[in-house]
């Protein structure tokens, strides 16, 4: 089984190619250019390098959210706009539980935070018990107070990793009662190879969908559309 994996959900661009529990191939770029400009392109010198035929691929892997908003709407474009030329099934990975997947036999909880503005953080709360991970706290967006009172309740050591950390380091330093580390740099942000690898299991299970049928996940509305209903609300 060979899977395409897309991440586009944050700063981060990243694109593999997956076969078979080997990670083939995987392009990571964490820089300024849009992702509109560097995602297929990362695709193609995928392709290019393993000198493989882009058709030959079972599925489409594809961070579906929660994120940005433009890195979403860009990574599901690409994906399903490849999804329905090549006519293979996408498969939407939830992209805190890919971030958490990132991570291995950590001893304790693992925490993603994305920084989602307004104080405000796209998180989940996992653990890895050596051969799976498994869900505490499904992905969902709270205040990174909300979320700091919650892990102090749990009374674990936690590592937190994800682009929330420089932004929120301050913070969770102010009101953590906890035992907790952040995860190293090659770690810390998103990677199409933890999206393939979750990608692959899902496929085996059966979840995944056309192309067409694909919608990301945002988790609430956008600030444009947050600001459209305060006019409406006022009219």
């Amino acid at each position: 089984m060979k899977i395409l994996a897309l991440d586009s959900s944050g700063m981060v661009a990243s694109a593999a190619v997956y076969e078979d529990d080997i990670l083939l191939a995987e392009y990571t770029v964490n820089y300024k250019k849009t992702h509109s400009q560097t995602l297929l392109p990362m695709v193609d010198e995928i392709v290019r390098m393993l000198q493989m035929d882009l058709s030959s691929i079972d599925a489409i892997a594809v961070a579906a959210g929660p994120g940005s908003f433009t890195g979403l709407r860009i990574g599901s474009a690409t994906a399903k706009g490849l999804g329905l030329a090549l006519d293979k099934p996408l498969i939407s990975v939830p992209t805190v539980d890919a971030l958490a997947y990132n991570l291995f036999q950590v001893k304790g909880l693992i925490c993603p935070i994305m920084d989602a503005r307004r104080q405000q953080v796209y998180t989940g709360i996992y653990r890895h018990d050596g051969l799976k991970l498994h869900t505490v706290m499904p992905q969902t967006a709270m205040g990174a107070v909300e979320l700091c009172h919650i892990l102090n309740k749990m009374e674990e050591e936690v590592v937190f990793l994800g682009d929330g950390v420089p932004v929120y380091r301050e913070l969770l330093l102010q009101e953590l009662r906890i035992e907790f580390r952040f995860a190293p740099g090659h770690l810390a942000r998103q990677r199409a190879g933890a999206v393939a690898a979750l990608g692959a299991q899902y496929y085996a299970q059966g979840r995944f969908e056309n192309a067409a049928d694909h919608t990301p996940e945002y988790l609430r509305p956008s600030q444009a559309e947050r600001e459209r209903s305060l006019r409406e609300a006022e009219k």
